[in-house]
């Protein structure tokens, strides 16, 4: 039994490690994505430029199932006609690795 929870307590250690390392960016980090990302060209925090604000977008996509991948894949692959007639170019993996591309999905979700 003893060895039942220390498995537990050391499987519920891994899950909180796993946990913090896939926590949201902090606004530092988030802001430096968006910038080697060229993203801030087209996009604003707060106000549409070319694009849709970041928080326009987050909005839209409150509470939606999936929604970190579809922004994920929207940053990777572009994307046209979700908030107008100008297409939105994909980033490039040379400018963002996937792993960042995910990072900032997520960090753009919470604002």
């Amino acid at each position: 039994m003893n060895r039942h929870i220390v498995a537990l307590g050391i499987s519920s250690v891994l899950a909180l490690a796993a946990t913090a390392s896939n926590a949201a960016l902090d606004d530092a980090k988030g802001q430096a994505l968006l910038k080697k990302g060229t993203c801030s060209g087209c996009h604003n925090m707060d106000n549409k430029i070319v694009g849709p604000s970041f928080k326009d977008v987050a909005a839209k996509h409150k509470g939606e199932a999936g929604a970190v991948a579809k922004i994920e894949k929207v940053i990777r692959n572009g994307s046209k006609g979700a908030y107008g007639p100008i297409a939105m170019p994909g980033t490039p993996k040379s400018k963002l690795s996937d792993a960042e591309a995910h990072d900032l999905a997520q960090w753009l979700l919470s604002k």
